[in-house]
């Protein structure tokens, strides 16, 4: 069967790394005041590098900052104005920093084309376990979240970390809570399913999740979720190419930001575009770059942004293919 697999060439700019939660699993935080925030300067420098790279999409990506924290206005407007610097220099920003106020969420949309946050699970017996010391991981707050975003209009990206000690009645509870939120406000155009992949910093002696279960996974994410909600598995996770096959004819499509660091999972580098496609071909499918906004929400952004993303999705479609 002949179809398209998407990715976006993207760049995660990370303004800290320190992060108010402890998750066991985590490869990506440090300990509050260890190491500089990323100051505007050197974040203009790094996007300049990037100029003629072929890179769209900038992810601003950051570890957390308690809502109460006196850093926690600093923090919003470091993030804000990475937003307006990069959107400034012809990228489009896609913001993931964990659980935002109502107010900052509408804040963000001006400077965002979509955002994202993961569910990870919807069980709260994480909390006992790899959770226990992470008080931004309690699901309902994190689904609220989710129905913010729709209230806000806002082209969201979420979804489920696997293999940290959930059950398979666990996904099928959160893919469902996701699918109803979607059918309320119809706003979450992807859906990753990221398998947990162990890493030198984290705490938790938890084995990487099973990749030879991720089509069943996928398979069950497209049987509960609305066909408009695209499912995306990172390739840099899923270490068998086989797996990976598996998993499109199961029903993923997309490969999410391909880029040269994953900076939540630093030991697992992302194979260039080129590889992928290579891996694609033979089976009849075509790689394609995507934009970090789905066409379908183009129209519900802000005018400023509109024009932006308009301009790049041009240039994107007169570009050729990988093959």
């Amino acid at each position: 069967m002949s179809f398209v697999i998407t990715y976006s060439p993207a760049y995660t700019v990370v303004p800290t790394y320190e992060c108010f939660n402890r998750c066991r699993y985590c490869n990506f935080r440090d300990e509050p005041g260890t190491r500089p925030w990323l100051t505007l300067a050197q974040a203009q420098q790094i996007l300049k590098s990037l100029l003629d790279r072929g890179v769209i999409e900038i992810l601003i990506l950051s570890g957390e900052v308690h809502p109460q924290s006196s850093q926690r206005p600093a923090w919003f407007e470091r993030i804000y104005q990475l937003c307006e610097l990069a959107l400034s220099m012809g990228f489009l920003p896609h913001t993931n920093v964990g659980p935002l106020l109502y107010e900052e969420m509408a804040q963000l949309k001006q400077v965002n084309v979509s955002m994202g946050l993961m569910l990870e699970q919807l069980t709260p017996k994480l909390l006992q376990t790899v959770h226990r010391h992470a008080p931004s991981k309690v699901p309902q707050l994190r689904l609220q979240q989710l129905e913010w975003a729709g209230e806000l209009q806002i082209p969201l990206t979420t979804g489920l970390l696997l293999g940290i000690g959930e059950q398979e009645s666990d996904w099928r509870e959160t893919l469902e809570a996701i699918a109803t939120v979607h059918q309320s406000w119809g706003h979450i155009q992807e859906v990753i399913l990221q398998p947990h992949s162990p890493g030198q910093q984290q705490s938790w002696e938890g084995e990487a999740f099973n990749l030879h279960q991720l089509p069943q996974v996928v398979a069950i994410a497209r049987s509960l979720l609305p066909a408009e909600i695209t499912l995306q598995i990172p390739p840099n996770l899923v270490t068998h190419p086989e797996i990976l096959i598996e998993c499109i004819t199961a029903g993923a499509r997309d490969l999410g930001g391909i880029s040269p660091h994953d900076e939540v999972n630093p030991d697992y580098p992302h194979p260039d575009a080129q590889t992928l496609a290579n891996l694609l071909q033979p089976q009849g499918w075509e790689l394609k770059k995507r934009l970090p906004v789905y066409p379908q929400y183009i129209s519900g952004l802000p005018a400023k942004l509109k024009t932006v993303v308009e301009n790049l999705q041009v240039a994107t479609q007169s570009t050729s293919l990988v093959r």
